[in-house]
């Protein structure tokens, strides 16, 4: 297992996390999984035992279920880990038992403090925009919170490229703590943050976790061309996640992993794991297991290497079509290209070469 600097922060993390949202699996999140404190224990020891050093959860999987299920199974193992979880979301139908505000804020991390059965939390996360509240009171509740010991740093989750930035300017301006990451979905199939997000991460030393990096079932091979999905998995039970908005793409996707899977004997989750981990500006990787044996298959994937041509053939088969501004950059023959997006335009200039190609022929 090899470790990575979160962000602008000296907290080095394991590439791969443990992730949590199949524990319990209630209030909601049923088809997730069902894995109960004595699987959760087996899985952390597994998880530590390769090298993580990294749980992530949030009170929202299962409505505090997932929390409480991580208390319990960590037990003495606590200080043996980097422990994430998130907050933000809606518990209940109080209206102010949601958002970023520092009332819900503090409530929320107190309460997770005790369904996880710590003094404190390692990465806090605020879960999602919130677009009501003020940013500067979202900071100073969290900045708030670290100086209480209750949190150690802090970070968002699924925000927008504006909405990371407009949070940095506003820490910056104010003289207060920055997030150290950010939480978002990037997988082979959906590559979007390359646009703006991983762009902006690397240019203001922001850690980025993943979460569903093999897209919550859709790329662990369990989904195939013209074969019915097992009821048994996530995408055959009617989880409504994730969005595909053309399955032809995400069908050429599958094809592509399960090819190099094949050419290494391995699953295709696990060629999906070892090219995630191979793209700029990427942390960690959260893998949520149902079972042990995904979880060591998961695991598995910090040990495979795939080659040059096989990283390539992958990044050209999932590339998808340049947006703009960006393509203007290329067609119009731009220089000057900031090193933060070039990683990406780079690949994504191709596409023009080849069709330019395919029209000589």
């Amino acid at each position: 297992m090899k470790y990575r600097k979160l962000g602008h922060s000296g907290l080095m993390v394991s590439e791969l996390t443990l992730g949590t949202l199949t524990f319990n699996g209630q209030a909601g999140f049923e088809k997730t999984g069902n894995v109960d404190v004595r699987q959760a224990r087996r899985f952390i020891e597994i998880a530590l035992e390769r090298g993580v050093n990294t749980v992530d959860t949030a009170d929202l999987y299962s409505k505090g279920g997932a929390e409480e299920t991580l208390g319990e199974a960590l037990g003495g193992n606590r200080q043996r880990v980097i422990l994430a979880t998130k907050a933000r979301s809606p518990m209940s139908d109080d209206p102010n038992d949601s958002g970023a505000t520092r009332f819900h804020l503090i409530k929320s991390c107190e309460n997770s403090l005790k369904r996880l059965k710590t003094d404190h939390i390692d990465l806090y996360q605020i879960h999602n925009w919130d677009g009501v509240t003020p940013v500067e009171e979202t900071l100073r509740a969290l900045e708030d919170l670290v100086k209480s010991g209750k949190i150690r740093y802090f970070g968002t989750s699924n925000y927008t490229g504006w909405q990371m930035m407009k949070t940095l300017g506003c820490a910056e301006v104010n003289h207060l703590l920055k997030p150290v990451s950010q939480q978002i979905y990037y997988t082979p199939e959906s590559r979007e943050a390359e646009f703006e997000l991983l762009p902006m991460a690397l240019d203001q030393n922001i850690g980025t976790l993943i979460w569903g990096p093999m897209g919550e079932g859709l790329l662990t091979g369990t989904v195939q061309r013209n074969v019915k999905t097992p009821a048994t998995s996530r995408q055959g039970n009617g989880w409504p996640e994730p969005y595909v908005h053309d399955m032809e793409h995400a069908y050429r996707v599958i094809d592509v992993l399960t090819e190099v899977g094949k050419e290494h004997n391995v699953s295709t989750a696990r060629v999906c794991l070892a090219w995630l981990l191979t793209r700029p500006g990427i942390t960690s990787l959260i893998v949520g297991n149902r079972t042990e044996q995904h979880l060591q298959d998961n695991l598995a994937a910090a040990e495979l290497t795939l080659s040059e041509a096989q990283i390539k053939r992958i990044e050209q088969a999932t590339r998808s079509a340049p947006r703009y501004p960006y393509w203007h950059r290329f067609t119009s023959g731009m220089d000057r290209l900031d090193p933060a997006e070039k990683v990406f335009l780079d690949e994504y200039q191709q596409t023009l070469e080849e069709r330019k190609d395919l029209d000589r022929k």
